[in-house]
């Protein structure tokens, strides 16, 4: 399982791909920041299709494994998050350092373009926004305008 709405405990992934034959151990860890495109981040949510979540998650560790020769560990959170919460880790561990690098960093941007995951920051002022489907509530308002929400995909309506 690759999302968890359970804290992200980076030790636990490190222990997964760690191995003797394994000289090298890259970790990425995102965070929930205090801030978005210039206004206050109260606190944020996670939400995803799980099913579709999961199995892209799936296919791009094995990517990344099979590409790079290396052993990869990958969580997302998913539910409410607070500031300073760990949002997303990966580790990698490989035979030399460069591969658990170059794969870590493969992890995050594939798992940032590709799989449904979507984050909902709450702002101090009040409102709400979906990142990245460019809607827009006010004071909390589910109104979103036709765009691509969680909901939206888990009825069938679209797929991000």
């Amino acid at each position: 399982m690759y999302l968890t709405v359970d804290p992200i405990e980076l030790s636990s992934l490190m222990t997964r791909v760690q191995s003797s034959e394994q000289g090298g151990i890259a970790c990425f860890l995102g965070t929930v920041r205090n801030h978005h495109g210039g206004r206050e981040v109260a606190r944020l949510e996670y939400s995803a299709y799980q099913p579709m979540a999961e199995a892209e998650c799936a296919r791009i560790v094995t990517e990344a494994q099979t590409r790079w020769n290396c052993t990869v560990a990958l969580e997302h959170r998913v539910g409410a998050l607070s500031i300073g919460d760990i949002a997303v880790a990966i580790a990698v561990a490989s035979a030399h350092r460069d591969e658990a690098f170059t794969a870590c960093r493969y992890v995050i941007e594939e798992v940032k373009r590709r799989v449904p995951i979507w984050k909902r920051e709450f702002f101090a002022d009040g409102t709400v926004e979906w990142v990245g489907s460019g809607a827009v509530g006010q004071r909390g308002s589910e109104a979103v305008d036709g765009e691509v929400t969680p909901a939206s995909v888990q009825d069938g309506a679209a797929i991000r």
